[in-house]
């Protein structure tokens, strides 16, 4: 009985003593912990609440609880609805396939030159990307606009001068989009590219494979999981951009470019309704949130032996 005691205090010793190293190796980390509580979570619970509320930016300082409201009534707006339907074009057009399909092609590009091209297609892709949203949106109506680049080389070479901000403002942010976040995707797939063995490669070519035939068959499935989380993440960002489109359109002409978080803005900040504005940032969370479990579903399955 006494060697029971002795083990069970000893036990007790050992589980209190690495309770105590545990706790000092964390001490270093709890102002990291206390700043992202008080700066993260805070704001984030704080958002949930008010898009269950009335809050507004004028009027009276109060606000009172309204439950789903606020949802109820964005599900059954005609310009939400719309909005949604710009976004999906919008991170479509752009991200999975402007971005992502440029991105591949780059890298592929960059893959087979010499340094010297791959030192000056990566500074230039990568310039485009370090640009603030605000820079590249000013850049890019410069050159959609009436008086701008584009028409210029049109009537250069006898067409009509177009005005893509007027009657397609959804196409000329996109293109704006893919060039500049484009470069994210290829660097992604340049390092994915690079782990790659060239071995399978030259053994797919001596097998009959052609150029296509490795591509498809052989290169891209070995970068399968690269594919699925660049897709992921450009897909999340493309969803956020506000910056971009705001200074090219601001969502218009007649609310043609008017993406969610252009829609959530106008309404929490322009029509002064916080609360309404803030139930729409969470229902783009939330289609941020489908996106990704949808990636995660696919790259499961892509894993699954069976």
């Amino acid at each position: 009985m006494s060697s029971l005691a002795v083990g069970s205090r000893s036990s007790g010793t050992a589980r209190r003593n690495a309770a105590s190293v545990t706790l000092l190796r964390g001490m270093p980390l709890a102002p990291a912990v206390v700043l992202l509580a008080v700066f993260l979570v805070g704001p984030i619970l704080y958002c949930v609440y008010s898009a269950f509320t009335d809050m507004a930016l004028t009027g009276s300082a109060g606000s009172d609880f309204v439950g789903l409201d606020n949802f109820t009534r964005a599900f059954s707006s005609a310009d939400f609805r719309q909005s949604v339907y710009y976004t999906v074009i919008f991170t479509v057009v752009s991200a999975i396939i402007g971005q992502n399909v440029l991105g591949m092609v780059l890298a592929l590009l960059m893959r087979a030159g010499n340094r010297a091209v791959r030192a000056v297609v990566s500074a230039i892709v990568i310039g485009a990307w370090v640009l603030p949203e605000v820079v590249t949106g000013y850049l890019w109506v410069a050159f959609f606009g009436t008086d701008g680049s584009l028409n210029h080389m049109l009537t250069a070479i006898g067409l009509s001068p177009q005005n893509i901000l007027f009657s397609t403002p959804i196409l000329a942010v996109s293109i704006a989009n893919i060039w500049r976040g484009t470069a994210f995707s290829m660097l992604v797939y340049s390092a994915a590219l690079s782990e790659v063995p060239k071995e399978i490669e030259e053994a797919a070519i001596v097998d009959g494979a052609g150029t296509w035939r490795k591509l498809l068959s052989v290169t891209l499935p070995m970068v399968r999981r690269s594919i699925a989380t660049n897709l992921m993440l450009i897909t999340l960002q493309t969803l956020s951009v506000f910056g971009l489109i705001w200074t090219m359109t601001k969502g218009g002409p007649s609310n043609k470019s008017t993406t969610l978080p252009v829609f959530a803005y106008q309404q929490a900040f322009q029509f002064s309704q916080l609360g309404y504005g803030t139930a729409l940032a969470l229902v783009l969370l939330l289609i941020g949130a489908i996106f990704s479990l949808i990636y995660l579903r696919a790259l499961r399955l892509g894993d699954d032996p069976s």
